[in-house]
């Protein structure tokens, strides 16, 4: 049988590509196709969501109270003065439910832990739910930014103390925060066409396809992690960043799709490098998996100055159809720092482009700029993320925070770290949990399984045969498994990407055995084609 030609379907990212191997992968009716390509979780915190469902029955009621003497299904702004003795009154009806506790219990450790009124704080939640203003200010409402700065110090700054104060933009998911971050970047000339970035690879692809676009036209510096010693940046490979003509580093920490997370020495050497020799570095940290991982400690803390932080609530609390996510920097930064020294003819420029903002362009913040620039400037006024969403972020962020004995937190790390062990045990191949490991995906190292099974002429043979695609369409075709190439995150060595958090343990198990028997094929072919030489 002749071979098919996947010359061209590589040149695909491999999200595009995932759906031409779900094409192949479904075209048997009677065979339960397996994705495992995407990163989307199959688990979800439930009790902030009965929170949001019991805040709305309240929110309705507390509205339905401004026009009660109408019977036409009316409502109106809720009352702030005496909202929280009204909530009080409705809880005790309602005490039984777990999002009502759940109320309670944030009421208190509002006003307990971050000093916030509670009568203001539950003004703006309920205004939230019900959507009946637009999100003022833009960037985030005032109680929300406080709960969610607090969540992002515990989960981003492990033991380290914070390093001075932050301000957060509320964005519609991880997503939208890459958007907004290049488009700002290159809007106020702080990139332009030609100008160097490092990237810490391997990475989530479109940190590689964006900045080759012809808005950005970005030279890109690979800064690669070695897999031989558990995928960690080496000395070698820092030492790239001394360059002066690299104006931008991003790296997503853990990784995507290694999944591990920097060391503490890593850590380390990146700092000093920045503080010895690179003061004026921007740095974009992704975050998005912290939550996963052992003890994590993000670049955010580690060199708050030079580094704007991106993170998501999409994984972690099971909400990617919520879209939320945040960015992060502090407020004595190196974007800033930037901005000022721009040469006078750029910086007038910027003083039209912002100047139906204030009379003073030249005061706006980075982080507001990014708020202005999600909306072409102009409708800055009508910016900034849904605020039921804002408020359904308030509530994940909370229920990180009161869960102080991190259950729900170990639970999430288990699940996936048993998914891991139960896939490789079933492809016959045994894996060791390393400090930095995080587990939300994997990497299957193709060639390197194949030289532990078959041997290092099997490797060898494989490497050379360029059969990584063929593997992924083999084994959906064969199986009915979908996995993402390694390739398309700039991984070497031929591998294919498995989310761990997106399908049971026993589908994992069978993709494990599936992935052995298309390696046995593979095997036997090549011990034909060695038999006839």
């Amino acid at each position: 049988m002749k071979t098919p030609d996947f010359s061209k379907l590589t040149l695909l990212s491999p999200f595009e590509l995932k759906d031409e191997l779900i094409k192949i992968a479904s075209s048997d009716a009677e065979r339960l196709m397996l994705n495992a390509g995407r990163g989307n979780p199959n688990f979800l915190a439930t009790l902030p969501r009965w929170a949001f469902l019991s805040l709305g029955e309240f929110s309705m009621r507390e509205s339905e109270r401004s026009y009660s003497y109408l019977d036409s299904g009316f409502g109106g702004l809720p009352e702030h003065e005496g909202i929280v003795q009204r909530f009080d009154a409705y809880a005790t009806l309602h005490d039984e439910t777990e999002g009502v506790r759940f109320l309670r219990r944030a009421i208190s450790f509002v006003k307990d832990q971050l000093g916030l009124d509670r009568d203001a704080f539950l003004s703006e939640m309920v205004s939230a739910f019900l959507g009946c203003n637009y999100p003022t200010p833009p960037r985030m409402l005032e109680h929300i930014e406080q709960i969610v700065k607090a969540y992002l110090a515990q989960e981003m700054f492990g033991p380290l103390p914070r390093g001075g104060e932050f301000s957060v933009f509320a964005t519609e998911g991880g997503t939208a925060a890459m958007t907004y971050i290049f488009q700002s970047l290159r809007q106020n000339g702080l990139i332009k066409p030609g100008d160097k970035i490092a990237i810490a690879t391997p990475i989530f692809s479109p940190y590689l396809e964006i900045p080759v676009l012809d808005e950005y036209q970005l030279e890109i510096v690979p800064i690669r992690m070695d897999e031989h010693v558990d995928w960690q940046l080496p000395d070698t490979e820092i030492a790239k960043l001394r360059d002066p003509a690299i104006k931008l580093f991003c790296i997503v920490n853990p990784s995507n799709p290694p999944s591990t997370k920097l060391s503490d020495a890593v850590l380390d050497k990146l700092a000093q490098l920045v503080a010895n020799e690179r003061p004026d570095l921007f740095i974009v940290t992704d975050d998005v998996y912290g939550t996963f991982a052992d003890d994590f400690v993000s670049l955010f803390a580690k060199c708050p100055h030079n580094t704007l932080c991106v993170y998501s609530f999409s994984k972690f609390f099971g909400a990617t159809g919520w879209r939320l996510g945040a960015i992060a920097l502090h407020d004595d930064n190196v974007f800033d720092a930037a901005l000022a020294g721009l040469p006078e003819n750029q910086k007038l420029l910027l003083d039209t482009r912002y100047a139906s903002l204030t009379t003073a362009p030249r005061a706006v913040r980075f982080i507001d700029r990014l708020v202005a620039d999600s909306r072409a400037v102009a409708l800055n006024h009508t910016a900034g993320l849904s605020v039921p969403q804002q408020l359904q972020m308030a509530l994940f962020a909370l229920h990180g925070l009161m869960d102080r004995q991190h259950h729900y937190k170990e639970a999430a790390k288990q699940l996936v770290r048993q998914r891991y062990a139960t896939l490789y045990s079933n492809m016959g191949v045994k894996v060791v949990h390393q400090a930095n490991d995080v587990d939300y995906y994997t990497l299957i190292d193709l060639q390197e399984i194949g030289g532990q099974l078959y041997g290092p002429e099997f490797q060898q043979w494989f490497i050379n045969s360029d059969l990584g695609t063929s593997f992924l369409f083999r084994l959906a075709e064969e199986t009915g498994v979908v996995l993402l190439p390694g390739k398309g995150f700039e991984v070497i060595d031929t591998s294919a990407r498995v989310s761990l958090a997106n399908l049971t343990d026993s589908e994992y198990a069978s993709i494990g055995k599936f992935t052995r028997k298309v390696l046995d094929e593979y095997n036997e072919d090549f011990k034909r084609g060695t038999a006839g030489r």
